[in-house]
């Protein structure tokens, strides 16, 4: 009897579940806010993220109605989750990819040969679709980023445009291709909880996703006025061969861990070759220095990780679902189809986007949220394709704006910003989300067959 009280206790809703993030959230964001009002320097920085993130964890654990040690255990296969340590392996093979390519002269190569390729005017857009392209392709924002991050940074530099603004175009072209990659956990996820082909989602996430991409891409051409634009020298492509290689593996799909070894291997091997003065303890010195500089956003991850699977298991997850489906249900009793078919479009957007708020990883948000998203939208007609994409781009939406999200914590790292500058500039998932409201009220074909 005791063992199904425990196993059901994680489902019992609870509001009061959700205050560990709210306290996360009212420390990193407020402290920061209120030292900027203050004019103090760096201000996001004086209180470190993962530091915020304690009490959050004295209070989860506090709330738990286990036995201390349980939650602790609880805590810990949250911190130890297969995403969360996947995450924690990206950034510390980016950072000693990074930290490599750069002390081997790969970086300031790699920028060499941007800035000749690309007229001042479009140094952003070219930097957007190279995000998407490598996104899609690779079916991970993480992993895109990772790859295409130092090199955005180098040409902002040399070009003297605005390196917030960069940050948030690369987050923009990764969540663009993340979002409509065949091979994206977020895609998989949605797919197959609502029960609709790949191809399907698709096309209905093209409809909405394109339009925000093309009035974010006039945005960043519009943006696109560096102060200076240096001559470019003649390419090392020696040097530039490990960013190709990264680029062109990702491309064809092999995985993120492979793709980033091979990176770090290679940009010390051309180092080794090129540099008399480079030697393999400098090589091992700059992996090691590439891991430490992904100690923050390493610590925050398993803390939010550990966080989340408490809120789940008291019940702060539930509570998000069975507040949205009384919502809708209460909204849908006396009205029409095409209004039942609105708020329950517009329900699932909400359950996915406060789940992912609550979680930090889309992937887990559509996984949590789909059976309640399915359950909605057989009910009042939404098509699968429809709950399907409506799932995967207001996740998508909601972890290309969170401060504390992998993708703006992984840019923030190597940009040297807060994530909050990060996440200031990534218009495209603004524009998604307006596009995406605006679907909702706008009906097309595929929806009036749906609702006759």
């Amino acid at each position: 009897m005791s063992n199904t009280t425990q196993q059901s206790a994680p489902n019992t809703p609870s509001a009061l579940a959700l205050l560990p993030l709210g306290i996360f959230l009212s420390l990193f964001i407020g402290v920061g806010s209120y030292l900027t009002m203050q004019g103090v320097d760096f201000a996001f920085y004086q209180l470190p993220a993962p530091v915020a993130a304690l009490p959050a964890v004295v209070v989860a654990l506090l709330l738990s109605k286990e036995k201390l040690n349980k939650a602790i255990e609880q805590f810990l296969r949250g911190v130890g989750h297969s995403d969360i340590i996947a995450m924690c392996m990206i950034y510390l093979l980016a950072g000693a990819f990074a930290s490599v390519a750069k002390a081997t002269g790969g970086v300031d190569a790699t920028v060499n040969l941007g800035l000749s390729m690309l007229p001042a005017s479009m140094i952003l857009p070219g930097i957007f679709v190279i995000s998407a392209f490598i996104a899609t392709a690779m079916g991970t924002s993480m992993g895109t980023i990772a790859a295409v991050a130092p090199v955005a940074l180098g040409i902002a530099q040399a070009a003297g445009m605005d390196v917030a603004l960069t940050a948030g175009v690369v987050l923009s072209g990764a969540m663009f291709g993340d979002n409509l990659s065949i091979i994206s956990d977020t895609t998989i996820a949605s797919t197959r909880s609502q029960g609709c082909q790949m191809k399907d989602k698709f096309r209905e996430n093209i409809r909405i996703a394109l339009p925000a991409a093309i009035v974010a891409v006039v945005l960043f051409m519009l943006s696109s006025t560096p102060t200076e634009v240096p001559p470019a020298s003649e390419v090392e492509w020696l040097k530039v061969l490990p960013y190709i290689t990264i680029l062109v593996l990702a491309v064809s799909g092999l995985n993120v861990f492979v793709v980033l070894s091979i990176g770090i291997l290679l940009a010390g091997s051309v180092g080794l070759f090129a540099t008399p003065e480079y030697s393999l303890s400098s090589y091992g010195q700059d992996i090691y220095a590439g891991f430490g500089n992904m100690q923050e956003i390493f610590l925050l991850s398993m803390l939010i990780g550990g966080i989340s699977e408490l809120m789940r298991q008291q019940g702060g997850l539930a509570y998000l679902t069975q507040m949205i489906s009384r919502i809708i249900r209460v909204f849908s009793k006396d009205h029409s189809q095409g209004q039942n078919l609105r708020a329950s479009e517009l329900g699932i957007a909400g359950l996915v986007s406060l789940t992912n708020c609550c979680t930090a990883n889309n992937t887990v948000a559509i996984i949590v949220s789909g059976g309640v998203a399915k359950e909605l939208a057989e009910e009042n007609g939404v098509t699968p394709r429809r709950s399907a994409s409506l799932l995967d781009i207001f996740s998508c939406v909601v972890q290309g704006i969170l401060p504390y999200g992998a993708q703006a914590l992984l840019l923030g790292s190597v940009f040297g910003l807060s994530p909050l500058e990060v996440v200031s500039h990534s218009y495209y998932c603004f524009f998604l989300a307006i596009a995406a409201v605006v679907a909702v009220f706008v009906k097309h074909p595929a929806r009036q067959l749906a609702t006759a």
